[in-house]
């Protein structure tokens, strides 16, 4: 059955897929108790190819980390050894540190008298070429193209100079001495002789000299460099959030707070504007735009969110500036459920369109939303994350965590969502219709110790939100019962474009689960 686990102990209903079972794979960056994590070794972008073979982590100290896949290469065997094997023993992913580079320095806008930190907001994979690797990243105003590629490093080997038939053509190769005392010049004449003096007396025997040999060159090693192939900058007054590559594998368009452009990969003297939602009058601002994606396949449509919760879905063949939205996703606001802190978690910090492109993701700051794009009336279905916390929302407004921003997923059949959490929490719910799949997961190396020994419930069963609420009362517990802790927090995430694999980022560490 699509979707299945290694070890379905919750029983779902007949034609569903069975929840997954989460198992820890790896961790890269493990910290040990006690030590201090330096700010920037913290990881802040974190994104798998569309091979799934390499994964690409950024850090606020503006570094690029890349790892690539093993255990598809080094484990294959032979067929008879692979016939032999029991099909229900499956090798997990397994990765390998690959490379890194520098990819942004700190800078010092002296016009406006700002500081721009080097931090990597986002990384996205481009088409690879001739072996080489191929990705977008960008901190909050520069973006850049990087290619990395396996360079053989040659040396050049001895001359294979025969010792013994040498001495009559000169010295043997390595001896710096001469015996001669005659003065010769620089193209190897004797200064003593007439020019004319190699060609009337000297001639080439016949069947060569064997015993000069050119120089070899062999490969000893293969070594990785990264190099920055171009930069695209001085195109956004406000800070970068996005970058997203269209379906035609030429352009892609970078967001900001207040302006979509449009670039094309080849040209970084220039881009496009076609999106620009800034007023002429800057106090009549309402919202900002939060994230922006292209649709996998369609290279005309892009989707943008902004902070009131609008999804805008518009087609780049309509205009140039892209003003109005083909689509407006909204989600209509319960009557008597307005408050102070309505639009803040309202705001959307992350979208992502499924692989098929039918479908769009969103997080707010307490749910995840999924949105069929030929239904705008409202979301198909709706997540809660951590419902326990809204009696708390005062005290997070307080000490600003009501504005992290946390990061969404889908797996790549289209049949679960993930996103992170505080406590270094992240859950993964089914999206099927009728799927009662709801996982807490730690990142940790027991991912499973959060869980309750209850089966899974309905996320959008209102009996439920109403439990979870009452149940949330107590503020220093969630809905398992377990202490909750503000300042970790899980806010970056991917999920393996083929497989039930999680990589997620919980501060300085990368941490993988398969299923």
């Amino acid at each position: 059955m699509n979707g299945g686990g290694s070890g379905e102990e919750v029983a779902a209903p007949a034609g569903l897929p069975q929840p997954l079972e989460w198992k820890f794979s790896q961790v890269f960056g493990e910290r040990t108790a006690g030590e201090e994590v330096q700010e920037v070794d913290i990881i802040s972008a974190i994104e798998f190819d569309k091979t799934g073979d390499h994964l690409a982590t950024g850090d606020r100290g503006g570094r690029v980390v890349l790892f690539e896949r093993t255990d598809t290469r080094d484990h294959g065997g032979h067929r008879r050894d692979l016939e032999r094997m029991d099909h229900s023993i499956r090798r997990h992913p397994e990765f390998r540190y690959k490379t890194e580079f520098q990819s942004h320095e700190p800078e010092f806008d002296y016009l406006k008298s700002l500081e721009i930190e080097e931090k990597i907001n986002k990384i996205r994979w481009c088409q690879t070429a001739n072996g080489a690797l191929f990705l977008l990243s960008t901190n909050d105003k520069t973006i850049k193209f990087w290619k990395v590629q396996e360079k053989k490093i040659k040396k050049v080997c001895d001359m294979n100079v025969d010792a013994s038939k040498a001495m009559g053509n000169g010295s043997v190769v390595g001896s710096s001495i001469s015996t001669n005392s005659k003065p010769y010049i620089a193209n190897g004449g004797c200064t003593d002789r007439p020019f004319s003096y190699l060609s009337n007396d000297f001639s080439f025997p016949s069947e060569g000299i064997p015993s000069l040999h050119l120089p070899t060159a062999t490969s000893h090693e293969t070594s990785l460099l990264a190099r920055c192939r171009r930069i695209y900058a001085h195109a956004h007054d406000y800070h970068i959030n996005s970058i997203s590559n269209n379906s035609d594998g030429e352009t892609f368009i970078s967001a900001d707070d207040l302006r979509i452009n449009l670039w094309n990969l080849e040209i970084s003297s220039q881009s496009f504007n076609i999106v620009d939602v800034k007023p002429t009058n800057m106090e009549d601002l309402t919202e900002v735009i939060t994230s922006a994606e292209f649709h996998p396949s369609h290279c005309n449509m892009l989707a943008y969110s902004s902070s009131k919760g609008l999804i805008r879905l518009i087609d780049l063949r309509q205009s140039a500036l892209c003003d109005t939205h083909s689509k407006l996703f909204e989600e209509q606001e319960a009557p008597g459920s307005r408050s102070f802190f309505t639009e803040i978690i309202a705001s959307i910090s992350d979208i992502k369109f499924a692989k098929d492109g039918r479908h769009i993701l969103s997080r707010d700051y307490m749910t995840l939303k999924l949105w069929d794009i030929n239904m705008d009336s409202g979301p198909v279905s709706t997540f809660q994350v951590h419902e326990y916390l809204r009696p708390r929302l005062c005290d997070l407004y307080e000490n600003d965590s009501i504005f992290d921003k946390f990061e969404c997923c889908l797996s790549g059949d289209g049949l679960r969502v993930a996103t992170g959490s505080y406590s270094n929490l992240f859950r993964v719910f089914g999206c099927s219709e009728g799927s009662t799949e709801a996982t807490t997961l730690e990142a940790s190396k027991n991912p499973m110790r959060r869980q309750v020994q209850t089966p899974s419930r309905p996320s959008r069963s209102l009996g439920t939100l109403s439990r979870v609420v009452r149940r949330g009362t107590d503020n220093s517990v969630d809905t398992n019962g377990n202490s909750f802790d503000f300042t970790t927090k899980l806010l970056h995430l991917a999920w393996h474009p083929s497989e039930n694999s999680l990589a997620c980022a919980a501060s300085n560490s990368l941490y993988m689960y398969y299923a």
